[in-house]
């Protein structure tokens, strides 16, 4: 355990395969967490349910790119239903914080008329994009969300999706779990490269992402 990580720290981590995360909201202290068994997305093809691919279609809400970084950050660390906690303690909002100012963090929110109902915001390296958490206060928000990020990270070229774990919840877009030393692997290999996060334009609507976005049924 440690007290405290800053922004460059946390990078260096990110970059051996592993990630901090605190216990409860309120305590101080983080731990590095280095999973045995790692989730991962497959960005080519990206799986988008046919459910969803129609709700999509109808634009529910607007979708924007690092509008609210901060307030996307707070929403996943507040309690909710079924969560009397989270992991997100002040430590991580401050880092990350810093690390969004630097362009290395980023963030994906949904919108209807005028509040955020949605989204979620990971870190980027290399052809590497690191899911950290996301949140939903209306039907499909984060999923509407993580199928844009998929598409962000199709258009500029990234190379690995990594969910940190495997859950029932992603497994509809997906998700697999494969061992520390398979992620390492391909972790070694996106690091090598080079992506744009901006490569794709915001303001699209949800028939020009599908029509972009590679998926199956």
């Amino acid at each position: 355990m440690t007290q405290r990580l800053g922004p460059d720290q946390i990078l260096a981590l990110y970059r051996r395969g592993v990630f901090p995360m605190a216990n409860d909201a309120d305590e101080d202290r983080l731990f590095i967490v280095d999973p045995q068994w790692r989730g991962v997305l497959p960005l080519r093809p990206f799986k988008i349910p046919a459910r969803l691919r129609r709700t999509i279609r109808s634009d529910p809400y607007a979708v924007t790119v690092n509008q609210a970084f901060d307030a996307v950050m707070e929403a996943c660390a507040a309690p909710g239903p079924g969560r009397p906690s989270t992991w997100i303690n002040a430590a991580i909002l401050d880092a990350y914080g810093v690390l969004h100012q630097r362009g290395y963090a980023h963030s994906i929110e949904c919108w209807r008329d005028g509040v955020l109902v949605g989204g979620l915001y990971g870190v980027s390296l290399g052809a590497a994009f690191f899911g950290e958490s996301m949140f939903s206060r209306a039907d499909d928000a984060s999923k509407i969300a993580l199928v844009y990020l998929a598409g962000r990270l199709q258009a500029g070229g990234y190379r690995l999706l990594d969910t940190q774990f495997y859950t029932e919840h992603l497994s509809q877009f997906g998700c697999l779990e494969i061992s520390r030393a398979a992620f390492r692997r391909l972790l070694a290999d996106a690091l090598s490269g080079q992506a744009d996060f901006f490569a794709r334009p915001t303001g699209q609507t949800g028939d020009q992402l599908l029509q972009s976005t590679a998926h199956t049924s």
